[in-house]
């Protein structure tokens, strides 16, 4: 049965300094961010990791950098799993850009608006263009596999695509859980479709 890990980077410093480094390589992990990725590839130690796809920001980087080293896994860039993108306000730390951001997640989570979006960034429509092919071609190329695939990258990414995805998770459940750094949901391909068994410490019910 094919199983995709779901994982969150670790902490950087972008998380440290609240700014929005949503592209290009410019945060690291901190200390702390290396040493929760170290101890989340412990957890997965005793899996057959077969592949990892990382986002190509620094932070996600770094974190699968540090899991296939340790899992001895082949590590691949993918785009899709950039985080979403904030347009002018990438690079920046002023609350009005974290309040618009609330706003926006608000528009996409709540009202259903999905074309909702940060001046020059991306609406929820866009992300799912690019996320949502990216993991069909995963479940399509491994539907007969027992392969365990670990994917890293971005909280707020995770936050708006897996309820479309996950066929037991909405958006509420995704909200009032969140997705702390290098915490990972775990998914399913069952014959209809891909079905989270546990988000972080919680476990999930499949029918």
């Amino acid at each position: 049965m094919l199983k995709l890990y779901f994982v969150r980077h670790g902490e950087s410093l972008a998380n440290l300094l609240h700014e929005f480094s949503n592209t290009g390589c410019k945060h690291p992990l901190t200390e702390n961010g290396i040493n929760q990725a170290k101890s989340l590839a412990n957890q997965l130690s005793s899996l057959q990791i077969t592949q990892i796809y990382s986002s190509p920001i620094l932070r996600a980087l770094q974190t699968a950098q540090i899991l296939s080293d340790h899992l001895q896994a082949p590590l691949e860039i993918a785009p899709a799993l950039q985080e979403w993108s904030v347009g002018i306000y990438e690079g920046t730390t002023a609350q009005i850009g974290w309040d618009l951001h609330h706003q926006v997640q608000d528009d996409w989570f709540i009202y259903q608006n999905f074309d909702s979006k940060m001046p020059n960034g991306e609406s929820f429509r866009e992300i799912q263009a690019r996320f949502n092919p990216f993991i069909e071609r995963l479940v399509e190329n491994g539907k007969y596999s027992d392969q365990n695939i670990v994917l890293v990258a971005h909280g707020g990414l995770y936050l708006a695509m897996l309820p479309s995805i996950l066929k037991n998770v909405s958006f509420t459940f995704a909200r009032q859980h969140g997705f702390p750094h290098t915490a990972y949901a775990v998914a399913e391909l069952q014959a209809d479709g891909l079905y989270c068994t546990s988000w972080g410490i919680v476990s999930l019910s499949i029918r």
